[in-house]
């Protein structure tokens, strides 16, 4: 892999994890608001070594640890920063695995958003499938059977993939819309401030697996992983403290976050069945998705300012 590839590859995983943080970093900045400057601080010295060193930083290696069972964590931990070619082996035996994984989630919550979640709407579609909401689990059910269907084909293992995407999926996903129901409750200033910090970090340790799960559509290296979605951390934290007013302005931004989350797990299902793509692909699909809703919000905000 030379440079240029690198720089490529880094920057599409720091654009991805940025852009799938923005509700974390709004929420987070919302709550940060309620508390004293000391514990703001606290939350964001610490905050940022569990979310970039022990959330971002581990999960990477937990995933293909899960994927490739026959090493021991130590082991895999030692290898990934090393050209050996048992571990080498290992990630691409197990390459399959860890994309279908990854791909039946993301769709999953690609698909949850675009039925069931409140939404500035970008397209009329978008606004007819809002309404068809109840139709979410039986499509979502649908399509897991049918991945499952012919991955037993290729690999039993394969199958159990998809159902841990799934099962991760429904983890997270129950978290989160737990979290947004005790939003109102972390704006109470009276409430412990050591309380909101701890459920922030909760809350944060769930949008990070979006952004890990997601970084492998990029890339299998480990360390890029690490370096690119360690890159985007630093960005949303800095966004949360200095300009998160400036980012709640351009309302599609999430609505580009969720379409690349979706088109980045069609990628990685399509690719887990032997399907190739060139690196440049899931990069480029981000750049160009988030390009086109970040000018969709500029438009808008400039209309109405025009009309004001």
């Amino acid at each position: 892999m030379d440079f240029i590839q690198l720089i490529i590859i880094v920057i599409g995983l720091s654009l991805f994890e940025i852009i799938s943080s923005v509700d974390n970093a709004i929420i987070n900045a919302q709550v940060l608001r309620t508390m004293t400057e000391r514990f703001r601080r606290i939350f964001m010295f610490w905050g940022i070594l569990f979310a970039v060193f022990v959330v971002r930083g581990a999960l990477p290696f937990v995933i293909v640890w899960i994927a490739n069972p026959g090493f021991s964590f130590p082991e895999m931990m030692k290898f990934a920063f090393s050209e050996e070619a048992d571990i080498e082996r290992a990630l691409h035996d197990s390459k399959a695995l860890l994309l279908l994984g990854g791909g039946v989630y993301l769709v999953m919550v690609f698909l949850s958003w675009l039925f069931l979640e409140e939404k500035k709407y970008a397209f009329f579609v978008e606004h007819f499938v809002h309404r068809q909401s109840v139709w979410f689990y039986a499509i979502s059910s649908i399509l897991l059977t049918l991945i499952v269907y012919f991955a037993v084909h290729e690999n039993p293992l394969l199958a159990l993939s998809a159902s841990v995407g799934a099962t991760a999926f429904f983890i997270t996903d129950g978290f989160k819309h737990n979290a947004e129901r005790k939003e109102q409750e972390l704006m109470n200033p009276n409430m412990g401030a050591w309380s909101k910090i701890f459920y922030l970090e909760a809350l944060d340790a769930s949008f990070s697996i979006d952004g890990v799960i997601g970084a492998f559509a990029f890339t299998l290296s480990i360390p890029l992983i690490l370096l690119g979605n360690g890159i985007g951390a630093f960005v949303v934290r800095e966004v949360t403290i200095r300009g998160i007013n400036w980012v709640s302005k351009f309302a599609y931004l999430k609505n580009g976050a969720m379409y690349s989350v979706g088109s980045l797990g069609a990628l990685m299902t399509l690719e887990s069945f032997g399907k190739d793509y060139p690196f440049w692909i899931a990069p480029l699909n981000t750049t160009v998705i988030l390009s086109v809703f970040f000018f969709l919000s500029w438009r808008e905000l400039r209309q109405a300012k025009a009309i004001a």
